[in-house]
């Protein structure tokens, strides 16, 4: 069913929604209606067909800009699922094995209480890292050899191993596995052959 509604004076909420995700719609007006959201979009797929695609809101805290079937907004963890593809992908070839440890494909990882760190404790955010203890330096982010640099020294674990996970938001973004995923490709890590790796599948990010 199409949706159309005003929330407020100038707040409107549009798309598509299959009945039979009637909870989802619910969800996404309720967050506007009872949870302050500014702006927001989401769109589900079931097989081949959509069956879910809304949005609504504000693109900016002005309220001047209504927010679009395809504003452009940032995504969080979406990376998370990508390098975990790249990582099943590796798995199914044979080339990475999820109970070896770190060092096998990242020699300079074993260091500091991280010897036994495995492959899916890296995945599965139980590896005691959620967290560098001292502060980076500006644009660390984008300075590879920097972070894999900062992630190899770090003493660890900063909270318990194996035992409970946590989000490792920051330390876990492709920076922490990559070493895991393309040293057993014989590939060259670059952003590059990142977004090679993961389009292959037919997965298009942005």
């Amino acid at each position: 069913m199409n949706v159309r509604r005003t929330l407020d004076g100038n707040t409107r909420a549009e798309g598509f929604c299959d009945p039979q995700f009637q909870p989802v719609l619910d969800a996404f007006l309720n967050n506007f209606e009872n949870h302050d959201e500014l702006g927001a979009s989401v769109s589900l797929r079931s097989g081949d067909s959509v069956v879910v695609d809304l949005w609504g809101g504000h693109a900016g805290a002005d309220r001047k800009r209504s927010w679009d079937r395809d504003t452009v907004c940032v995504v969080f963890s979406y990376t998370k699922a990508a390098t975990a593809l790249c990582a099943q992908l590796l798995i199914d070839r044979g080339a990475l094995d999820l109970d070896n440890k770190v060092s096998r494909y990242w020699p300079e990882f074993a260091r500091a209480g991280k010897e036994d760190a495995t492959v899916l404790m890296m995945l599965n955010h139980s590896v005691g890292l959620p967290a560098l203890r001292e502060r980076l330096k500006p644009g660390a982010y984008y300075d590879w050899d920097y972070m894999t640099g900062r992630l190899a020294e770090e003493a660890g674990p900063y909270c318990q191993q194996n035992g409970s996970t946590r989000c490792h938001a920051s330390p876990w973004r492709p920076t922490a596995t990559k070493p895991c995923l393309f040293r057993p490709a014989s590939a060259r890590v670059s952003c590059c052959r990142w977004t090679i790796a993961i389009c292959r599948p037919g997965i298009r990010w942005s």
